[in-house]
């Protein structure tokens, strides 16, 4: 049971580890996915899977490695889990699919309709979806004290900081003086106290 557990906590931050990446592969290109004719996912997902195999594949010799083997850490990891999945629920209201599968990213904000979201959780904090990952891979990290899940959540952070960095380019080419006024008021991960009011 334990090595189960240990491999679906290797595979799962496998699998976030490189939701970083997939954006960069987005974000800073965005005029040019727009350009495209064919439907950029197509090439898009394949690429993303091809980076979980590949990172599997670097990972794999460290996949049991560990730090400490303590049952009890997975009562803080549960408490991640639970605000994670919270903060999961709170960022998808008023959120459709296509906004988080990047839509307006690879199509435009004329097409989409898009307007910037500012309500709800993304009043407190500007990308919970990414501070919702960062849970869930603390959770399994914590949980099962493996080197290879610390060592993939610090890889998300420091690639997850050059996502967002380029990500909030990106949303103020689209969304201009709305967006730096936001980007000043509303942290990107660590949410504030009082939610941020449109003046």
């Amino acid at each position: 049971m334990l090595l189960f557990v240990r491999t679906i906590a290797w595979l799962v931050c496998v699998i976030y580890s490189t939701i970083p990446a997939f954006w960069l592969t987005i974000h800073p290109f965005a005029n040019f996915w727009r350009s495209r004719q064919r439907n950029p996912y197509s090439l898009l997902v394949p690429l993303w899977i091809g980076s979980w195999i590949l990172v599997a594949t670097l990972t794999a010799p460290w996949r049991l490695a560990h730090l400490y083997e303590l049952p009890l850490a997975w009562v803080p990891a549960a408490g991640l889990f639970v605000a994670g999945i919270s903060i999961y629920r709170r960022s998808s209201t008023g959120f459709s699919w296509s906004l988080l599968g990047g839509l307006p990213e690879v199509r435009g904000a004329r097409e989409s309709g898009q307007r910037l979201a500012v309500q709800g959780i993304r009043a407190r904090v500007r990308h919970p979806i990414y501070l919702g990952h960062l849970l869930e891979m603390l959770a399994w990290s914590v949980g099962s004290g493996l080197v290879v899940c610390y060592a993939l959540t610090a890889l998300a952070v420091a690639t997850g900081a050059a996502m967002i960095a380029a990500e909030d380019r990106e949303l103020e080419l689209r969304f201009g003086a709305d967006f730096r006024q936001y980007k000043q008021n509303v942290p990107a991960i660590l949410p504030r106290r009082s939610p941020y009011t449109v003046e």
